[in-house]
């Protein structure tokens, strides 16, 4: 998705497209309290609301910043070619607070990919910012119950700014790592007409969200540091159904994630949402049957999380497979994200939710996949290896780019705010100390307070050898 937004001279708004575009908008913000409900339930009971609310908070932080200045830097430069630095950004003051955006006349009609679709550009403007929003929340998976609500709202903003809106901007907004003719690709495979030879494909999202925030998960989770506990205590999901439901929200909502992004209900949209269903199906029986084949159960908990991570694999690719291809991109999916949720016990950093096993792991197989499946250009439909080097070198650009920057700002905040909780508010559960609540009341008044049961542990329980939980 590399839009080019084209005003014109006498433009008709298609109303078709519009609504379209509001309803999948509508549908991939309505992922973030899905997510919420998908890491709620794995986490303990004493910390289900904080774990919730760090979704919540990052949809209030980087919604209200998106306006002001994330749309410019992502996607400033769209409207008159001017306001990019070095390909990295657009200038933040360029269209900030969307200014020339909406004018006295309303939103501003463009033309997203030059074929004459005319839509508002602030339904552009609100499905972009869905998909920041959810970005940012899919990290805090990495560092549930341990960490304080504030440094975690303060984290959101810096990242979304200084991670976030370059890469969107370096990947669709013609940067970097688009397909534009100063590009990494067009430098290494040449362009003609102004477009790479080779176009990087990030249909909707591999390289911008879920590498992304894949491997900050990881950064973050190795700055904060372990839960007290972690090796030695099962920390299981507290409630699968919740678990579930979530998931079940999340695969609603990526339907307008994935076919939303074609930005137009047309043959390719249609394509898409077919694409997404095959990849997910698929990707639940590859993890089932991983878990049934090692574990001798076939969970809940797996069938949700092989959901995510078919979901999470066929974004980048979903425009550019076939619908058989798009199986064999799941289930492979399904079972690599299987099998990596368990390596955090091996290498021993606590990842709660597993963002990496899921994110990193499935987010780097679709996109590279692509580079081998896609039907105009991969290698195995005898389009060469040019696909999967661009494929390849667009991935792992963005692995360094914002493992990096993620490095120096969670660094930043540990040494000024700092991270966690203390050991005593960690044992007793986050949600009262940061937000004076509870979950449930089941155990009846304690000194004139609601007490929350935690989710039962052992200290001689061993730990599962996949996972507590897999994250959206």
């Amino acid at each position: 998705m590399t839009p080019a937004l084209l005003p014109a001279a006498d433009p008709t708004i298609n109303e078709a497209a519009t609504a379209f575009m509001l309803v999948a908008a509508s549908m991939v913000l309505l992922m973030t309290p899905g997510l919420a409900l998908f890491y709620g339930g794995m986490t303990r009971a004493k910390s289900v609301l904080n774990m919730i609310m760090m979704s919540f908070g990052a949809l209030g932080v980087v919604g209200v910043i998106y306006v002001l200045w994330g749309y410019s830097m992502s996607f400033g430069n769209l409207q008159d070619g001017t306001g990019d630095v070095g390909g990295l950004f657009t200038n933040p003051f360029h269209l900030f607070g969307l200014k020339n955006v909406i004018g006295a006349d309303g939103s501003r009609l463009i033309d997203v990919f030059g074929v004459d679709v005319f839509i508002p550009e602030t339904v552009f403007v609100g499905f972009q910012l869905t998909f920041a929003v959810i970005t940012v929340a899919l990290i805090s998976g990495a560092v549930a119950d341990r960490v304080k609500f504030s440094t975690w709202l303060v984290f959101s903003g810096i990242w979304a700014t200084i991670v976030y809106f370059p890469i969107s901007h370096m990947v669709w907004g013609g940067g970097v790592l688009s397909g534009a003719e100063g590009g990494l690709s067009a430098k290494i495979f040449g362009a003609t007409d102004g477009v790479a030879n080779i176009l990087p494909i990030d249909f909707a999202g591999g390289t911008v969200v879920h590498i992304n925030a894949g491997i900050a998960g990881l950064v973050l989770a190795l700055i904060v540091g372990k839960r007290f506990g972690f090796g030695s205590q099962a920390m299981r999901p507290h409630n699968v159904p919740v678990v579930m439901l979530g998931a079940g929200l999340l695969w609603f909502g990526w339907f307008g994630f994935n076919a939303g992004s074609e930005l137009a209900a047309d043959g390719l949209a249609s394509t898409v949402w077919l694409n997404t269903t095959a990849a997910t199906c698929a990707a639940m029986l590859g993890w089932l049957l991983v878990e049934k084949i090692r574990d001798g159960h076939a969970t809940s908990v797996g069938g949700a999380s092989g959901v995510v991570a078919g979901l999470v694999a066929i974004t980048p690719a979903c425009g550019a497979l076939s619908p058989v291809g798009s199986l064999i991109l799941g289930v492979v999916a399904g079972g690599l994200s299987a099998l990596a949720v368990g390596l955090k016990y091996r290498f021993g950093y606590d990842d709660s939710l597993d963002v990496v096993g899921v994110h990193l792991v499935a987010g780097l197989w679709g996109t590279i996949g692509a580079g081998l499946l896609a039907t105009g250009s991969g290698l195995f439909y005898g389009g060469g290896a040019k696909q999967l080097v661009v494929q390849i070198l667009i991935a792992f650009a963005s692995l360094l780019i914002s493992g990096i920057l993620t490095a120096v700002i969670a660094l930043a905040l540990k040494y000024t705010m700092g991270w966690r909780v203390t050991e005593d508010v960690e044992s007793d559960g986050i949600d009262q100390s940061e937000h004076g609540e509870s979950a449930y009341e089941l155990t009846g008044l304690t000194s004139g307070r609601f007490s929350t049961a935690s989710s039962v542990t052992t200290s001689s329980a061993k730990p599962a050898k996949t996972h507590e939980g897999a994250s959206a």
